[in-house]
């Protein structure tokens, strides 16, 4: 699949913000800083949909990005960054919760975690949460470019290894930098998306 057109729909702290439930949608989660606005304007093939910051946990809404007309990726807010106050934080979870746990229309949760470290406890926290949902079985190992490919395959074992991934669950390795792995990915979606349509002929 190619994504051909994309454009931010909505930007949201809450239900009533959201879009339509019109059309199908996959959701991206990962903690700050692990890459997910170079993966969204990788997939995308746009320089700037997902904006790149500098400084990590800036992500503090829920944003809709429209594709293709025919579904929305949907960025959540980027989970685990230290300087921000635990307030702010719960504010966020509860965000993130109300549309993970309310949403008809989501059909999957894409996690992102970095290939160079072992998964966090926060991130493990969030595929047990996922799994509940029956929203968990992707997950994106970003900086791939970062490590050679000796230990690629050391790596992802670690990943499926620590957040306890089934034999059904897929890791995909991706650069953003050099540009792989992506097709990958987007061949998934596009078989999640068939699957939808097929359900809701």
């Amino acid at each position: 699949m190619k994504i051909n057109t994309s454009e931010l729909e909505a930007v949201a702290v809450k239900a009533s913000q959201y879009p339509p439930e019109d059309l199908p949608e996959i959701a991206f989660a990962g903690r700050s800083n692990v890459g997910k606005s170079s993966l969204l304007n990788l997939i995308t093939g746009r320089k700037a949909l997902a904006r790149v910051s500098g400084s990590p946990g800036k992500t503090r809404t829920i944003n809709f990005y429209r594709c293709n007309d025919r579904f929305r990726i949907v960025d959540l807010p980027g989970y685990g960054y230290a300087k921000i106050s635990r307030s702010e934080s719960e504010k966020w979870g509860a965000m993130m919760e109300a549309y993970l746990e309310g949403r008809e229309n989501l059909i999957k949760v894409v996690q992102l975690v970095d290939i160079r470290h072992k998964p966090s406890e926060q991130d493990v926290q969030m595929y047990e949460y996922l799994k509940y949902f029956e929203l968990d079985g992707i997950v994106v190992a970003t900086k791939a470019d970062k490590i050679g490919s000796n230990e690629r395959a050391k790596a992802l074992r670690m990943i499926e290894d620590t957040l306890g991934m089934s034999e059904d669950d897929i890791v995909i390795p991706i650069s953003s930098l050099k540009r792989s792995g992506d097709d990958e990915l987007l061949d998934t979606i596009e078989f999640l998306l068939e699957q939808w349509d097929e359900f809701h002929k």
